[in-house]
């Protein structure tokens, strides 16, 4: 039972204008002038929104009210001009971080000889019930740091910067209520527990606390008048609490009990926080422009909805028990596409419109100078065939897992394959959208395969409308003359990436996940020998593809790796080998990057990344069904 309360949160109103004046950065840069590495982030969010928190305790990245909104805080992406906002011990400090378990909380704790304390960050969390009752506001961050040993002196330093770090933000203070900031539509507003002082357009605060004493701070956002300002105090223990149950409830829901459950959990955590929950779209990651080489111009916004990531993300929580999420994005699903069908967009913004074009921010500097900062993403008018097979075989997943595709959503499906069936011959940008044009590519044409595969299954059910049988069954296997003739290269005595061409990619370790090859045959041995041979770089880590200069190495494609040796490509414990290996490239809150420099380690690419964390839940997932056949046919003889 939630206890009475005898206050109620503040309402307030105001004006939707804003006032901006210049200021100097100079004293607030000097403050934040060290770069995190990408790895040092945490992440925190409600399905809604995210914001990425540095093991220094500074929040340099937070976009409201949508994942795809412009940032208040972007010091990620340039440490002068961007925003933070950081809460940390003055002077040195050794520091260890972890999440609540089974939650989405981040705890920092600070270390310092004379002593300890503990910040706690979250967007608070719970059911649609409990916020309408309790006055939640729209959108509000909770940071909350507690002296746990000694005396600590903690400095806070507040900066906010409007439009990617483009404007300055005025801060008003109003008497026994805190801060207040116009920008744009909506106002933000900043109470704390005690007071700080402002400076032009950042505030400050240094004070010491002693054990058991805590700051609290609560940042919110709205843009419809009257405001909720939610009360400190207990109010703020109790949000915790509420959001600490909030997360550990879903997380119980997972089905996996296998010996990599922790990985697992986290990685679905985290696959949830980056589904917007108003919609049932799933984000690729919560950044843009986060380099896939340091320094260079592989910077590219992954705030939306990828058909292909998104159909990976609902497989993999299928896996895991999470039937209702992979519903909403069926949902969703049908409403985005519905205006474009049968033909497929390649993303979507978070409601299902088109992503919006691409183009750059001049004047943020870039993560470590890489540049240019990208907001929107010229993906949008690419022809990638392959997501028709993800989106199929997703829907295929859900149907299999005791979900119901409906009338209209059947439609679609067929309407998909008809498309398919017309097209799969075309070349396209494919799986990895380069931008130096179309090409014959074999990932593409297997899931060209995959699609009417799997809707050739869907109709053997005999309950799923009428479906041109013969039509697909054709066009099926036309597909595999021309995968087993053509994207086979004798010479090589490999499977190539492009069709009569003699490259390979890791998408080619997939062929058997998808069923069109055994992974013992000779073919896919000698295929996978030639992908590690050509791709590999070393302690269990892949290349995607070729490249020079080499970009970093692709996270997922290490565990499609470990899933092809499960499958048959080796043995089970050489799966596992490579599955843990690939695990130790996880930061220490367990979160993936989308590649990873070898020899350093180091994190590049936007953070975290969705289709890495697939691939980690997959691979588990695969690595436990292979066990579980292999004891059953040892408990049968």
């Amino acid at each position: 039972m939630e206890p009475n309360r005898v206050q109620l949160p503040l309402l307030i109103g105001w004006p939707g204008t804003s006032n901006r004046h210049p200021a100097s950065n100079r004293w607030v840069s000097t403050l934040n002038a060290q770069a995190s590495k990408i790895q040092d982030y945490g992440i925190i969010g409600d399905c809604r929104s995210a914001a990425l928190i540095s093991a220094r305790g500074s929040l340099d990245w937070l976009c409201w009210p949508r994942f795809d909104s412009p940032s208040i805080f972007a010091a990620l992406l340039d440490n002068e001009k961007g925003g933070f906002w950081r809460i940390a011990p003055t002077g040195h400090f050794e520091v260890k971080r972890s999440y609540v378990e089974n939650t989405n909380v981040l705890e920092t704790r600070f270390s310092c000889p004379q002593g300890d304390a503990t910040l706690t960050d979250l967007i608070p969390v719970a059911s649609e019930e409990h916020k309408r009752n309790l006055l939640w506001p729209t959108h509000e961050l909770l940071r909350q740091v507690r002296c746990t040993r000694g005396e600590i002196e903690i400095e806070v330093v507040f900066h906010p910067r409007a439009k990617y770090g483009s404007s300055c933000v005025r801060l008003k203070k109003l008497q026994g209520i805190g801060l207040r900031m116009d920008v744009g539509r909506g106002a933000y507003w900043l109470r704390s527990s005690a007071p700080l002082t402002i400076r032009d357009d950042h505030a400050r605060l240094t004070i010491a606390l002693k054990q058991d004493e805590m700051l609290q701070f609560s940042l919110s956002y709205a843009e419809e008048s009257p405001a909720v300002l939610p009360l400190l105090g207990e109010d703020v223990e109790h949000r915790i609490e509420r959001s600490v149950s909030w997360w550990r409830e879903w997380a119980a829901r997972c089905t996996y009990r296998g010996p990599y459950q922790r990985a697992l959990v986290r990685s679905a955590l985290t696959l949830k926080l980056l589904a917007y929950a108003p919609s049932g779209a799933i984000v690729a990651a919560a950044t843009t422009s986060l380099p896939e080489v340091l320094g260079g111009d592989l910077n590219w916004d992954y705030r939306y909805c990828w058909l292909r990531d998104a159909s990976f993300t609902v497989r993999a929580l299928l896996g895991l028990g999470y039937r209702e999420e992979a519903g909403s994005f069926i949902d969703w699903l049908l409403l985005a596409t519905h205006i474009t069908q049968p033909e497929l967009r390649v993303l979507y913004d978070l409601y299902g419109g088109l992503a919006p074009r691409e183009h750059s921010l001049q004047h943020l500097s870039g993560y470590l100078g890489s540049r240019p900062v990208r907001i929107g993403n010229g993906a949008r008018e690419q022809l990638q065939l392959d997501i028709y097979g993800e989106v199929i075989n997703a829907a295929y997943f859900y149907a299999r897992h005791g979900g119901k595709l409906e009338g209209a959503m059947q439609k679609a499906l067929i309407g998909f394959g008809r498309e398919v069936a017309a097209k799969w011959d075309h070349p396209d940008e494919g799986i990895w959208e380069p931008r130096s044009g179309r090409r014959n590519n074999t990932n593409s044409r297997l899931m060209c395969w995959v699609a009417l595969d799997r809707l050739l299954e869907l109709a053997k059910s005999g309950n799923f409308g009428a479906a041109p049988v013969e039509l697909f069954q054709r066009e099926r296997e036309n597909i595999r003359h021309q995968l087993q003739s053509r994207a086979w290269n004798q010479q090589l005595q490999s499977y190539v990436s492009v069709l009569d061409g003699d490259e390979v990619d890791a998408t080619l370790l997939l062929i058997p996940w998808y069923g069109f090859e055994n992974a013992g045959s000779e073919r896919m041995r000698s295929t996978s020998q030639r992908v590690r041979r050509r791709l590999g770089a070393g302690d269990g880590l892949l290349y995607r593809y070729p490249r020079t200069p080499p970009e970093g190495a692709f996270g997922i494609c290490s565990f499609w790796l470990a899933e092809y040796l499960a499958l048959g490509g080796g043995s089970l414990e050489q799966a596992s080998a490579q599955f843990d290996n690939a695990l130790k490239h996880q930061n220490d809150l367990g979160l993936f990057s989308e590649e990873i420099i070898p020899g350093t380690g180091d994190a590049v690419g936007n953070f975290p990344q969705a289709f890495t964390h697939v691939g980690v839940i997959s691979a588990a997932l695969t690595l436990q069904e292979q066990a579980d056949k292999i004891r059953a046919t040892q408990g049968r003889e």
